[in-house]
């Protein structure tokens, strides 16, 4: 469970504007990757410098990249294909492909480096191998439909956000059984219903993010507690649809990705600082 801290609040430490709005970024070794709507490349930046490298071409992917994911044990990139639905993994060695059942959106790596691919269509979570191979497929349960993003929890369930309005965050077992539904209107803290809500992150305190699109923040869920609370971006930020989150515990940053506004990610240190008032 998160505890009280004393550490100063989240800096801005860099803001990378764009055309076009931001599906996904992610982080592997040195250099940070982003996705942007509609484009058939990945931007490279230095992690250190964030200052840009190249563009990697995905020529194989007909409309866009939907979302993207980094292993550091495979060392390896994931694409997800939402027009031709595929898996396309990235690596020294050339990309390959795999195909999904349907309209695949989020794609983050667990701790078992397998690849999560939450399915909109299916409305199922398909837990794949880097080698292809299918390990498990999570049916979510009926009533809520729209799922967008899946991340495994330190408890072993998996937190599914549910884009609507008003969205959900819900947490299932590995048989799809239903553990439970978060919706912080109903929380103790009353931070409102979330909209349109779309990527998660896990922690490493237990914590899961939540892009909450349609308010233009970022909350933070304790699952043990049950409360949620809004992350605290410094207030001259002025969030615009964000969308894509991704927790680079090795550096402390929190990269988001907009889909409104100039379209930006913005890069905060400090990121591991959450304070919760129990």
């Amino acid at each position: 469970m998160a505890g009280v801290t004393s550490r100063p609040p989240p800096t801005v430490t860099r803001v990378i504007p764009g055309e076009t709005a931001v599906l996904a970024v992610t982080s592997l070794n040195r250099h940070v990757y982003v996705v942007r709507q509609g484009k058939k490349e990945v931007e490279v930046y230095d992690a250190a410098t964030l200052t840009p490298e190249r563009r990697l071409p995905i020529s194989e992917i007909s409309f866009g990249v939907a979302d993207i994911a980094a292993c550091s044990r495979n060392n390896c990139l994931y694409l997800s294909n939402w027009n031709n639905p595929s898996i396309h993994r990235v690596s020294l060695g050339g990309i390959t492909k795999w195909p999904v059942p349907t309209k695949p959106r989020g794609l983050p790596v667990n701790v078992d480096h397998n690849v999560l691919v939450t399915c909109l269509s299916d409305k199922k979570v398909h837990e794949y191998t880097t080698d292809e191979r299918l390990v498990r497929e999570i049916c979510l349960p009926a009533g809520l439909g729209s799922p967008w993003h899946a991340v495994r929890l330190s408890t072993g369930g998996y937190a599914v956000s549910h884009h609507e309005a008003p969205g959900v965050v819900r947490v299932v077992r590995e048989d799809g059984g239903l553990i439970g539904s978060f919706k912080p209107l109903n929380s103790t803290n009353v931070v409102g219903a979330m909209k349109y809500p779309r990527s998660l992150a896990a922690t490493a305190h237990g914590d899961v993010l939540v892009a909450d699109a349609g308010n233009h923040r970022i909350l933070a869920i304790n699952f043990s507690i049950a409360r949620a609370q809004v992350f605290p971006v410094p207030v001259d930020v002025d969030l615009r649809a964000p969308c894509a989150l991704y927790p680079d515990e090795t550096r402390d940053r929190l990269y988001i990705g907009e889909m409104g506004g100039t379209h930006r990610v913005i890069v905060l240190n400090n990121a591991s600082c959450i304070p919760w008032q129990l």
